[in-house]
């Protein structure tokens, strides 16, 4: 019988969530190693140079150390939902790099300001308006992101609008984001979620 793969992970962290969330719906066990960002486990370090979560060692040794690969090999594992719909590649993989690449920065700024070049919460925050707008008027046409039924592109980019909510929920709560609010508020209280977020 073949040992479970090993998942290096950290909590809160958005990358390990999301692919917490993928193995999760997958159905895939993992033995879960919860990783002290301070004090790095040598396990981790000689299985990936990077050394950051999440990183997903299979039974047969291969490392997997990206977490959109995490999700994809997960999915493609299991995927009873369609979440990796060809359909809707393209637009996924769009919102996806614009959410990694763009956003992410910005969240970044916005959650630890002392440590960011503007010193300033709210010319990051002011700055991820258009990327939220560009979620919100997303959410008007479809149930989830790009269809009425979860794909890819929901699980990568939830986390990260959990945690740009979290660092000022009443702003977040305003009337112009009212899609998004839905959408966060079905995630935040989705069985798959509070499943992974167990401690």
């Amino acid at each position: 019988m073949n040992a479970d793969p090993i998942l290096f992970t950290f909590r809160r962290c958005p990358y390990a969530i999301r692919a917490r969330m993928a193995l999760a719906y997958a159905n895939i066990h993992v033995n879960e190693h919860e990783v002290d960002l301070k004090n790095k486990p040598q396990d981790l370090i000689n299985a990936s140079a990077k050394a950051t979560v999440p990183v997903l060692i299979l039974a047969d040794g291969l490392v997997i150390d990206e977490s959109l690969d995490i999700i994809r090999w997960a999915l493609n594992q299991s995927d009873p939902d369609g979440w990796l719909r060809a359909a809707l590649k393209h637009s996924a993989n769009d919102l996806i790099h614009t959410n990694d690449h763009e956003f992410k920065p910005i969240l970044d700024g916005y959650k630890y300001p002392q440590q960011s070049e503007k010193k300033d919460p709210v010319y990051y925050r002011d700055k991820a308006n258009d990327y939220l707008r560009q979620l919100n008027s997303l959410l008007m046409n479809n149930r989830y992101l790009l269809a009425d039924q979860i794909s890819i592109a929901d699980i990568a980019i939830f986390p990260f609008i959990r945690q740009f909510y979290l660092v000022d929920q009443p702003w977040f709560a305003q009337s112009e984001r009212q899609q998004l609010q839905r959408w966060l508020g079905y995630f935040l209280n989705s069985a798959l979620f509070l499943r992974v977020m167990k401690k």
